[in-house]
């Protein structure tokens, strides 16, 4: 009797134990997964650990603040060259400073920046393709040395071609904007109404103009950026003055790819805002050169110079400083 009576005891005790024992390991087993999941990554946080990601977003801060400062020279410069279809043999000529004093008084001032809007659709993804595509092929190439002069008119020219292709719709859209001879109310509603009445190829008007403008000019500005960079004396590139010194590589680099490549934006100007009045690229050219001279090609040259020298000096300094914050080289 006393062995039944000491076993019915002992039984509930060991019941006990195994169940306590099974809780423990259950709650030890729900508790392991939620601490594995918050200590690994999220899909986001890997993707903005890349670094061409970074690129991305560097160049895309860096356009915002160029765009925004300097869209009143894009403004002037697209307006001067369009004034050629309007003037008559021996008019007078129409300088830089008369056709920014008409928009202020026709339009105000905030006039300055119409078109700034596909500007900003343009330059901010536009911006940010071109530095991610750029610092992406520069560390597929040359991951242990810096390139020379050649090899860095092709990584500049490669970037820009990328970049100038995927973003030609907006670039289309922006020039007519500017040129004020549309009267489009927003950029989705310019977008429609070429599709609708000019088809879909009309947003790839001046695409041959426009990459022999913009790849050159990338490819050049990108050789002489770096050359002169290499150029400095160490004591100047590792002083508190970088930023400053980087833009004024920037700004020699731009005046001399602007130059070069002003003809070509003369070309792209005209195709774009009157497509139908050109079937090839050829056509504008023989247009200009009849109508004006060799001096048509140089048309708006001042404002374009200006804005496209202080925009990629400003860029590619922003980018680069932001790039360092990042922990990332250039």
């Amino acid at each position: 009797m006393s062995l039944v009576h000491s076993g019915s005891i002992k039984v509930p005790d060991i019941t006990t134990a195994i169940q306590e024992k099974e809780r423990r390991e259950l709650s030890s087993s729900s508790a392991q997964p939620s601490s594995s999941s918050s200590s690994s990554p999220s899909a986001m946080e890997i993707a903005l650990a890349h670094p061409a990601l970074k690129a991305f977003i560097c160049g895309s801060l860096s356009g915002t603040c160029s765009t925004l400062l300097f869209q009143p020279l894009d403004l002037v410069k697209t307006r001067l060259q369009t004034l050629q279809n309007n003037m008559h043999p021996g008019a007078p000529k129409v300088g830089m400073i008369t056709v920014f004093l008409n928009v202020i008084r026709t339009e105000k001032m905030l006039g300055l920046w119409k078109g700034v809007s596909p500007s900003f659709m343009r330059c901010i993804p536009g911006v940010g393709i071109y530095f991610s595509t750029f610092y992406s092929l520069k560390q597929h190439f040359f991951q242990e040395g810096s390139p020379g002069a050649g090899e860095a008119v092709l990584l500049g020219a490669g970037a820009r071609c990328v970049a100038g292709v995927a973003m030609l719709p907006i670039t289309v859209i922006k020039t007519r904007f500017e040129s004020g001879r549309y009267n489009y109310i927003s950029v989705a509603g310019a977008l429609k109404s070429v599709c609708q009445n000019e088809g879909p190829r009309a947003l790839y008007s001046g695409l041959t103009a426009t990459l022999l403008r913009d790849v050159p000019f990338s490819g050049i500005y990108v050789m002489f950026y770096s050359q002169a960079k290499k150029a400095l004396p160490h004591e100047i590139s590792s002083s508190s003055f970088v930023p400053l010194v980087n833009f004024g590589c920037g700004v020699v680099a731009g005046i001399l790819a602007s130059l070069a490549t002003q003809p070509a934006d003369v070309v792209k100007t005209h195709m774009q805002v009157s497509p139908a009045l050109y079937r090839k690229t050829s056509d504008a050219i023989r247009f200009v050169y009849v109508e004006h001279g060799l001096s048509g090609f140089f048309r708006g040259a001042v404002p374009r110079s200006l804005r496209r020298t202080l925009m990629a000096a400003m860029a590619w300094t922003v980018y680069e400083q932001l790039m360092a914050l990042m922990g990332l080289k250039s």
